[in-house]
């Protein structure tokens, strides 16, 4: 099983401990995933608004979220400092 699979099972878990720390886990590599898409749109090219649209949010949210992290900063390669 990948590190993803195994948090998603944990998200499911009865334990609320467990549950809770694998839903918190699973939306650090969530952005992280984002972000590292991102990256690689915008430096293939691509408008904001083309990658708004992949995302299903506005041109201004995916600017203002991703714009700074787009210039100079180093972009997370994996998710292993979950």
């Amino acid at each position: 099983m990948t590190e993803a699979t195994d948090l998603a099972a944990a998200a499911g878990s009865t334990d609320p401990g467990e549950g809770l720390r694998a839903v918190a886990a699973l939306g650090r590599l969530l952005e992280s995933l984002e972000s590292l898409q991102v990256h690689h749109a915008r430096a293939k090219g691509w408008s904001w608004q083309e990658i708004a649209d992949e995302l299903g949010v506005s041109k201004q949210a995916v600017h203002k979220k991703h714009a700074g992290r787009a210039r100079g900063a180093s972009v997370p390669t994996s998710g292993r400092e979950l």
